[in-house]
């Protein structure tokens, strides 16, 4: 392994360092509790549920003014996944539960308690119709429900003279969509022939379902896709308040593992979207809200339809929503599922998922998935790692003839000629110093890929293995009650394992890279040696607060680097292998054609041009 080898495996560390400083660059310090109350009044104030849209007028001439007062009743939808509860006040959705997940709190307790993703103590969602003489919001209104069933109910408002306002719910059976109409009957006389939009106002605010506030806030996010396809995202690390004029396909109030998504066969249009970031230890994570204007049709010929999905950010589930779709277009929900930049994200969705998905099949323990996709990545890039450690130990076997070049040019000034003797020595023994940067190239990509795809596999939430209780969060073999910078409050186990493996291959690699490099080299790369070493430092900071899987994966995969590292040294006879570079050696001495190529070849082009601008220089001077 030279020299290149090494730049490769700084620049591994540097674009792993720069993109996980990336995504959490950004994250403030979070504020205390005890903070939180020095917090100016403007600021304060945003954390208050917003006023939307123009306030309805409730006066007891309105067409549903019989619907003014009345008692909370509920109305259950129910499948084999979830369980939606429907209040009449409002004729909103109240509850949602999960049935086939929990939380980290109820996991960790044993209890048999199904997962809350949405409820009305925290979430509202309300609907504001703009009609002549007033403004109609339904979260005013106590409805009246009809026609129900185990997954079906209608939600309705009624006038004197029998013209109704329905809110249509139809729960898909084992499915988590909720489709969701809302349709008029005989108002049409009492809206302006200009109406052709009803607004929307949504809000939540997001529950802390996970064991760590810090890695579960940083993928969580309010997250909407463009009717152009694109998919956009507000900040998750910092409170954020935009205006999108382009129509939108759907809202996403996302966390880590699971989503709220409002879906508009129709489109959305003119949508405010905010972003507030919660303090830590209260429990939540963020708030979200949404308002936008929505179709509607007054006459009532058409209705207005939605599609709710509660569930898990599952990629293949969120893939295969399309074949419930309302509108034409596809949903490309999976896009909640961040897979990484188009090359990590290709790596990903047609590598890493399918393997995935096929080792989930059989039942295995998760920590055994992840180290036979390791150990599979291993045998495919073997084959370029042993040709990358050949090319390392031809040049150790040269390096008594590099030596003899040194000394033959100890000049500063003869350093060209030194570099291009070196060059075709190896060019002449059959040796390429840029052997090493192949393997290189190789994984980092797919480092990379891994980095973003296990923090977002929910098939790792709760998932024990070892010591770890949870593959998707932190290991903390030790906590203590005060958090310090940059380590939080525990020491994640996985992480120390990984952070003294990435030691012990620095030191394999600076211990090889020393065989190949003469007195000169060796001094040169001492401050590349010092980065080496301390790139463990800067991982334990970037990687205590991340999931355990994602520690335990580079811990297996550096371990089996060193493990192919000394396995190539062990089965390496250098005697033999000079044996063959001598042959190859007095090959190309007896064949007169040849000719230095690739770095050689430049390398005597570049001489030929300094030694031409020398002599013209001295025949200048004469």
């Amino acid at each position: 392994m030279d020299k290149n080898t090494i730049t490769g495996l700084v620049l591994i560390a540097l674009v792993l360092f720069g993109f996980s400083y990336y995504n959490t660059s950004q994250n403030p310090a979070v504020p205390s509790t005890e903070q939180a109350a020095t917090v100016p009044e403007k600021v304060k104030s945003e954390n208050k549920a917003p006023v939307v849209g123009k306030p309805a007028e409730i006066d007891t001439t309105g067409i549903f003014h019989e619907a003014l007062s009345g008692t909370n009743k509920t109305v259950t939808l129910e499948n084999n996944k979830i369980r939606i509860t429907l209040n009449t006040k409002g004729g909103s959705i109240s509850d949602v539960q999960l049935k086939e997940f929990k939380s980290y709190q109820d996991f960790k307790e044993n209890k048999e308690q199904s997962l809350n993703l949405y409820n009305d103590k925290d979430a509202a969602m309300n609907f504001i119709f703009e009609m002549k003489d007033r403004n109609l919001a339904t979260s005013d209104y106590f409805f009246t429900p009809v026609d129900v069933t185990d997954s079906t109910a209608t939600m309705r408002l009624r006038t004197p003279e029998g013209e109704t306002l329905d809110l249509v719910y139809n729960l898909l059976p084992d499915n988590y969509m909720l489709n969701f109409s809302v349709r008029t009957n005989g108002l049409a006389n009492l809206f302006s022939p200009k109406t052709q939009t009803l607004s929307v106002n949504w809000q939540d605010r997001i529950r802390q379902q996970e064991k760590g506030f810090y890695f579960e806030n940083m993928y969580s996010s309010l997250t909407y896709k463009l009717a152009n396809d694109d998919t956009e995202k507000l900040s998750e690390q910092e409170t954020e308040e935009i205006s999108v004029t382009n129509n939108i396909d759907w809202i996403a109030f996302k966390n880590q593992y699971f989503s709220s998504i409002f879906i508009a066969a129709q489109e959305f249009r003119e949508a405010n979207l905010k972003s507030f970031q919660e303090n830590e230890h209260s429990g939540y994570l963020k708030k979200y809200s949404a308002d936008m204007q929505a179709f509607f049709d007054p006459s009532g010929k058409q209705s207005t339809d939605f599609q709710f999905y509660f569930g898990p950010n599952k990629y293949r589930v969120l893939q295969n929503m399309d074949d419930f779709k309302l509108g034409k277009k596809d949903l490309d929900l999976e896009e909640l599922v961040y897979l990484g930049w188009p090359l990590f994200r290709w790596i990903n969705r047609y590598f890493t998922l399918y393997v995935f998905d096929w080792l989930t099949r059989l039942g295995l323990p998760m920590g055994i998935v992840l180290l036979l996709i390791t150990l599979l990545l291993r045998v495919i890039v073997y084959v370029p790692t042993r040709k990358s450690y050949m090319s390392s130990a031809k040049m150790r076997v040269l390096k008594p003839k590099v030596d003899e070049i040194a000394k033959k040019y100890p000049k500063p000034e003869d350093a060209m000629k030194r570099q291009q003797e070196t060059m075709t020595l190896y060019s002449q023994y059959g040796a390429n110093p840029m052997g090493g940067c192949l393997p290189m190239l190789i994984q980092m990509p797919i480092w990379i890929a891994m980095f973003n795809f296990v923090p977002n596999a929910i098939e790792l939430r709760q998932q024990g293995f070892l010591w770890a209780d949870d593959l998707s969060t932190y290991d903390d073999i030790i906590t203590w009650s005060t958090t310090l910078p940059f380590i939080g409050n525990h020491l994640s186990l996985f992480c120390l394992l990984f952070c003294a493996t990435n030691i012990l291959y620095s030191v394999m690699t600076m211990r090889q890279q020393r065989e190949t490099m003469s007195g000169e080299q060796a001094q040169q790369m001492k401050m590349m040696q010092w980065m080496m070493y301390l790139m463990p430092v800067f991982f334990f900071f970037m990687f205590n607060k991340y999931s355990s899987g994602l520690n335990y994966y580079y811990f297996i995969s550096l371990l089996a680097s060193a493990v192919t590292m000394w396995y190539l040294r062990r089965s390496t006879d250098d005697a033999k292998l000079l044996a063959k570079l001598e042959a190859n050696y007095q090959a190309n001495k007896n064949n007169p054609n040849r000719k230095p190529s690739g770095l050689a070849a430049r390398l005597e082009a570049l001489q030929k041009q300094q030694e031409a601008m020398l002599e013209a220089q001295k025949n200048k001077r004469k």
